[in-house]
């Protein structure tokens, strides 16, 4: 089996015809890091090039799915990075390359031969979400939660699934309030495939995962060729590139510098809670007076 720092996959100790993919960081909630997005491909990769597997299922080790980037590093650093440039001009197209990057990564789940079932405990939330949903079919706990919280301010999900998995009314509701949904709404919405409680969460995927396994993999593949080239006429990818521009524009806009500068200051806990609480985000000519406030240590320590 191939070794990766934080992913790993293997053979269902079960039914080889089933691929387990483990998002590996349980003491970081498996958030993702520079290295997750190219593990993702890489292990997807080996599941296709390996003949027994008819279908992957893909989980997260510890308390839940995957809590999204790990962005405490992101927001409250210092120095520059191709996703946040303050000390010269933003170059969009750099930033643009380098999250395009890992939302194709992401996307070898969508573009895999082999069907993929995400099955979620805990958080699938923010970058989360999106490997979650690039996943064929979803089966939840009724009580875990996905959503993308960071729509209110500092993201925009590059791999704009919301809209193609629950329709634009739907998907509006999500992005315009951040809000996330149970596993039982994420099914009544019909986001999700199942929501069963967590002590079945285990049983229902493999349940569904050997029914699909016992299908040839040709016609797996043929199948999920016809459905995909659906949503490719409707135009995902190109709606994927003005996501992933809209993202870089959203951390570098008045109100992105603003939530940074925030986490700088007071924690990037204190920012998730100000985002998250539901108070006006700082916007415009307030969020520029605020920015120069942290920036000349009014408000925490020196920048």
């Amino acid at each position: 089996m191939p070794a990766f720092k934080t992913v790993s996959i293997e053979h269902d100790a079960l039914n080889p015809r089933i691929a387990r993919l483990l998002l590996n960081r349980p003491q970081r909630l498996n958030a993702i890091n520079e290295d997750m997005p190219g593990e993702i491909r890489a292990a997807v990769d080996w599941a296709n090039d390996d003949a027994q597997v008819h279908v992957i299922v893909v989980e997260g080790a510890g308390k839940g799915f995957c809590g999204g980037y790990d962005l405490t590093d992101y927001a409250e650093q210092q120095q520059e990075h191709p996703c946040q440039q303050e000390s010269q001009p933003w170059d969009p197209m750099l930033d643009y390359r380098h999250m395009k990057r890992f939302t194709e990564d992401f996307m070898s789940l969508w573009r895999s031969p082999k069907p993929t079932i995400a099955k979620v405990h805990g958080a699938a939330v923010a970058g989360g979400s999106d490997i979650a949903l690039c996943c064929d079919l979803l089966v939840m706990a009724e009580d875990a939660r996905i959503g993308y919280m960071p729509t209110r301010v500092w993201g925009c999900p590059t791999t704009a699934m919301w809209t193609f998995r629950l329709g634009p009314m739907r998907a509006k509701q999500v992005m315009f309030t951040g809000n996330v949904l149970s596993g039982q709404t994420a099914a009544d919405w019909g986001l999700a495939t199942a929501a069963v409680p967590l002590a079945q969460l285990e049983a229902t995927t493999r349940e569904l995962a050997e029914r699909i396994a016992g299908v040839p993999s040709g016609h797996l593949a043929m199948h999920k060729m016809v459905v995909n080239q659906v949503l490719q006429n409707m135009g995902l990818e190109q709606t994927q590139a003005m996501a992933t521009l809209f993202d870089g524009i959203t951390r570098h806009n008045p109100e992105g510098l603003w939530f940074r500068r925030h986490a700088q200051t007071e924690g990037f806990k204190s920012a998730v809670e100000w985002r998250d609480s539901g108070r006006p985000i700082p916007e415009g000519d307030e969020a520029r007076q605020l920015i120069r406030e942290m920036e000349q240590g009014r408000r925490g320590p020196g920048l």
